[in-house]
């Protein structure tokens, strides 16, 4: 059963438990990695990635997700003002779709790419009970190329480093790949970007949303985040989705 069969309360449950679980944060949180569909299989272990968020830390949340040969534009944006599920309405932010638009000539506003399977809608069930106050943004990848990947990690970067923003990266892996993760994640806190653009280009992932997860690690690298993935610490392998995940950033050793 997918989420958006969810009621507020069986969602703010879920939440509840999962805070209890996952204890004090460790820091402000500025990107999740988030499955695509969220169902009744994975719904405990996302709520303990979303329950690190706090009410009123961000005013918009971007979400990115891959759809490889969905349309002719390499980055859509869909062109809504509004969005509806079943929690009720949220806001566009038009301005800062404007702001990407403008950005490079490889982001467009088009709704080619967009129907009612995006998991945008998945997101947004988690977001709407557990944040207040916030608009959306939803980038959609069409094209897995290393050069369109980068592209999308630069922008979000620069548009979005000094913004009150949360980045959404929607993306899978079945916990029978977990060395392929401990790869990508050596890879990127290494410094090792090009071991991850070969990772990319290879075509031998077997992640679902490829793209969106590596665009994750090379923003979180160049925002200095520190990167959680709770699968790679539960050593009874019980994760649904390996990439539940989420980076935070770093606190400063106070000196004096």
């Amino acid at each position: 059963m997918n989420i958006t069969s969810f009621n507020r309360e069986q969602i703010e449950d879920g939440l509840k438990r999962a805070r209890i679980q996952s204890g004090e944060s460790d820091g402000t949180v500025r990107l999740l990695f988030s499955p695509f569909e969220i169902t009744s299989q994975n719904f405990d272990e996302t709520c303990l990635i979303y329950s690190r968020l706090s009410k009123n830390d961000y005013n918009t949340v971007v979400v990115v997700e891959s759809h490889p040969g969905s349309g002719s534009k390499k980055l859509p944006m869909p062109s809504f003002k509004i969005v509806k599920t079943p929690l009720g309405e949220v806001a566009a932010n038009e301005q800062l779709r404007n702001d990407f638009a403008d950005e490079d000539d490889d982001f467009f506003i088009d709704d080619e790419a967009f129907d009612d399977d995006v998991s945008l809608f998945n997101q947004l069930m988690l977001l709407q009970t557990t944040l207040t106050g916030f608009d959306v943004l939803n980038i959609q990848i069409t094209d897995e190329n290393s050069f369109i990947v980068r592209e999308l990690a630069f922008a979000i970067e620069e548009i979005l480093g000094s913004k009150n923003a949360l980045v959404v990266f929607c993306c899978e892996l079945e916990s029978s790949y977990r060395d392929e993760l401990i790869r990508a994640k050596n890879d990127i806190d290494h410094g090792n970007e090009s071991g991850l653009m070969n990772y990319l280009n290879g075509g031998d992932s077997h992640v679902r949303g490829v793209s969106s997860f590596v665009a994750g690690l090379l923003v979180a690298k160049k925002w200095g985040l520190k990167i959680h993935f709770p699968a790679l610490e539960d050593h009874d392998g019980n994760s649904t989705n390996l990439l539940n995940g989420y980076a935070v950033m770093q606190r400063q050793p106070i000196f004096g």
